[in-house]
């Protein structure tokens, strides 16, 4: 067997996920960070002076198509979460990120648990002709009693996690089906039986608590609506927080979506400084689309909203890698270790003191594949 090829990153400053090293060497060896012995050789020496090395990042909310994995890759979002995937997509796309490391390592909710009719029904039709076996039906449930058989369907089509719809499309200005608060807590009693996180794609306030209420690991989204009856945004924070309820901030996906609705990014906005000010756990996700956001160019603009939003660029950043990493349960990324996958993302500048620095791309590794750019 051949022995791996050694790469050292030497003399670059280092966000590990959590904290800043500034003065390190890396080696890469194989497709893992290994600890760096100076007295054996390496391959291949990259200069890391006045350059920060970070793990790759991941987005915790994107929708996938063909080319989106590639797309990502080249922006140094080296994982996507999948927030919705029909199953003959998500097999070619699991098998092309299987496969290669130019393009994006995934996980997926694969279909989501919506009712009859429910979000996003409406918008499929809009995109089944540019998308092929993207977009189309898919199956749904109303009854609490169809949630077991709807999850181990899912199960057998390979979901890493479920996803739940409670969004009654009020925020869009429609009326659409909602799931019960019965039938969202059977999925989640069910995800949860059979191992599966569990997030909630919540729009409102009120859809927000019906969710927390059900039990649910995550929220997909940083709601940006407030709905009848809803409790404040401080409340919602704190029960977040002391449930360990993790949510994905979307911001980005809140300032593409306004559709003339600007209130909508500023709404979200305050939402994740709350959830930031309660302690609750906030990981970096851009709802990236084949339309808007774009995949991986969202992520740069998502750290920058997350700072806008009050937290700091250590912060964000962690959001972007060890933090999402934790609470997916992969535990061989979002952190630069030895032992760990060597998904690494190399910037000119500092962007623990400024996030934009993340655009300044020098190199990108997917598996210890240093790509070319």
């Amino acid at each position: 067997m051949p022995t791996p090829a050694r790469t050292l990153i030497r003399g670059v400053r280092v966000f590990d996920g959590a904290r800043v090293i500034e003065h390190a060497d890396v080696l890469v060896e194989g497709d893992r960070i290994a600890s760096h012995d100076p007295a054996r050789p390496v391959d291949v020496e990259v200069d890391g002076s006045g350059r920060t090395l970070l793990p790759g990042l991941i987005d915790a909310h994107t929708h996938t198509f063909d080319g989106s994995l590639a797309a990502a890759l080249r922006h140094g979002v080296t994982t996507e979460l999948d927030m919705f995937c029909l199953p003959a997509n998500l097999r070619r796309q699991r098998a092309l990120a299987a496969a290669r490391d130019d393009v994006a390592d995934l996980r997926s909710s694969g279909v989501l648990a919506t009712a009859p009719g429910g979000h996003p029904s409406q918008l499929m039709a809009l995109m089944a002709d540019g998308l092929g076996d993207a977009a189309g039906p898919f199956d749904t449930l109303s009854r609490p009693e169809d949630a077991a058989d709807f999850v181990a369907t899912r199960l057998r089509e390979g979901s890493d996690y479920l996803k739940i719809v409670i969004d009654d499309g009020s925020t869009a200005g429609t009326r659409l089906p909602v799931l019960g608060a019965r039938t969202a807590a059977a999925l989640v009693a069910a995800a949860h039986d059979a191992g599966l996180r569990t997030i909630a794609h919540a729009a409102t306030a009120t859809e927000a608590a019906t969710a927390l209420a059900a039990g649910v690991d995550g929220l997909a989204h940083a709601w940006w609506g407030d709905g009848a009856g809803a409790p404040s945004t401080e409340e919602l924070a704190a029960q977040a927080a002391a449930q360990g309820v993790f949510v994905v901030s979307t911001l980005a996906y809140a300032e593409a979506s306004g559709g003339g609705r600007p209130d909508r990014g500023a709404y979200a906005a305050q939402v994740v400084a709350a959830l930031a000010a309660a302690g609750a756990p906030l990981l970096a996700g851009t709802d990236a689309t084949p339309f808007a956001p774009l995949h991986g160019e969202a992520m740069h603009r998502e750290l920058e909203l997350l700072t806008a939003a009050g937290l700091t660029p250590p912060q964000a950043l962690h959001a972007a890698t060890a933090a999402t990493a934790r609470h997916f349960g992969l535990p061989d990324r979002g952190r630069i270790a030895p032992g760990l996958r060597a998904d690494l993302l190399l910037v000119d500048g500092d962007p623990t003191r400024d996030v934009t620095a993340v655009r300044d791309i020098a190199d990108v590794w997917r598996r210890g594949v240093r790509q070319a750019r």
